[in-house]
Parts: C-alpha cells; structure tokens; sequence
C-alpha cells in the first residue's frame, strides 16, 4: 500500500506541474491574444474538441481549408461538400483508435497497444455546426499566422508515399464522414493524442501546460497559459 501511495502521489504531481509550468517557458509572441496586450483583430477561429480521453482540432472550412485538404476528396471524402463546417483532425494510436469506435468496442489488444507503443494514425473527419458552448468545447481565437502554423502543423503529421502523397489507411472509417491516414510517430501512453495536440498548439504559438496526457489538463492549461484568446 505504501508503494502504492507513492505511485499515486508521484502521478499526482506530474500531472500538477505538467500543467501549472508552461511550454514554452517564454512566451513565443504568436497565438491567442495575450491579457493587457495591444488590440489585435484574430481573423480565425479553432476548436478543441474534447472526449473523455480525446482531443480533436476543429478547423473552419473556409475555401482554403477546403482546398488544403482536398485530397481527401480523392479517397472519397470532400471536403467541400454542402454542410460541412470543420475539418476535424485528431492524432492517435493506430490499433486503437481504428478498433474502438465506442466505448463497447474495447478489445485488450488495442487497450494494450496504446499503453505500451504503437504506430500512429490521423482521423480526419467531417462536421457540421458545432455549438461553441457546449462544455466539451474550446475556443481559440488565432491571428492569420498562428491559423498558418498550426494547419501547416496537422498536415505535416501525415505519412507521405513514395509520391508525396497522404496514405489513406483502407475500411477503416467509422462512418461516411471520416477517414484514417498513415501519421508520422509512434504513440504510447506519455506521448498520446492530447500531446499531440499540445504540440500543434505551441506550433500556432500557443503556451500549454509542460505534459498535458488529459484533455482536461490540455484545455485547463490552455486557459492559464493564455489570454483572453481562449474561451470556454
């Protein structure tokens, strides 16, 4: 039991101070607009999606967006079609993400993969309207360039073929709005999904908190690290 403690409390701490110390330690001067800062009209609008486990990026799908993620039209799946108002993009585990669609689904393989290692896919996805209030929802007010960043980010994630083409993972969707691809890296439980997504926020010039494994460590992190640019 008393190993056990300290096991609990040394998690416990790491999941404090992952949040609390920010990363970058010096703020970068792109992202959300900061507290007390100089008025700067923020052209773009992200969300952060978030499950009980998960994060997801949601980008609007302007023209660009559409244009930028037009292969996906390619392997059955445009973005440009009537309805859709983001692109959703998330990072994870390959054995998992695929296999568990729900909860009931849950199968000790993929589980297993996930804690120890594994390849890594992307799931892009498509929706409609999406309710900026609802709990599960952040947002993050962007400049044009931090916008830039962070799609440049979420594209460079995928894996390339041979032609530099993106690698549709085949019958593997959850339904006819979604799509796996061959990502770049492996996951495992200290570098999931919510880290990926940590990742491509700094990349937009967001602060996050240090190691941010939850979405609700990601998103509560994303509130203290950051000004006014962030909103529940």
């Amino acid at each position: 039991m008393r190993y056990l403690f300290g096991a609990v409390l040394i998690t416990a701490v790491a999941l404090g101070l992952g949040t609390l110390l920010p990363r970058p330690l010096l703020p970068s001067g792109a992202g959300a607009q900061a507290a007390g800062e100089p008025s700067q009209p923020a052209t773009r609008t992200v969300l952060v999606l978030s499950s009980a486990i998960h994060t997801d990026l949601a980008l609007p799908a302007s023209p660009d967006i559409v244009e930028r993620f037009g292969f996906m039209a390619g392997d059955g799946l445009d973005p440009g079609q009537p309805g859709v108002a983001y692109v959703l993009a998330g990072w994870g585990s390959r054995a998992f993400y695929i296999e568990t669609p729900t909860w009931s689904e849950l199968k000790p393989g993929p589980l297993f993969k996930a804690l120890t290692l594994d390849r890594s896919v992307m799931h892009i996805g498509l929706g409609g309207d999406i309710d900026p209030a609802h709990p599960s929802v952040t947002e993050l007010e962007l400049d044009e360039a931090s916008f830039e960043a962070l799609v440049r980010a979420v594209l460079a994630s995928f894996s390339l073929d041979g032609g530099g083409r993106r690698i549709v993972v085949p019958d593997s969707s959850y339904g006819e709005y979604d799509l796996f691809y061959e990502a770049e890296g492996s996951f495992n439980a200290l570098a999931g999904c919510n880290v990926w997504t940590a990742a491509v926020l700094r990349q937009a010039g967001l602060t996050t908190g240090w190691w941010t494994p939850l979405p609700g460590l990601l998103t509560a992190s994303l509130r203290l690290h950051n000004g006014d640019g962030v909103r529940d």
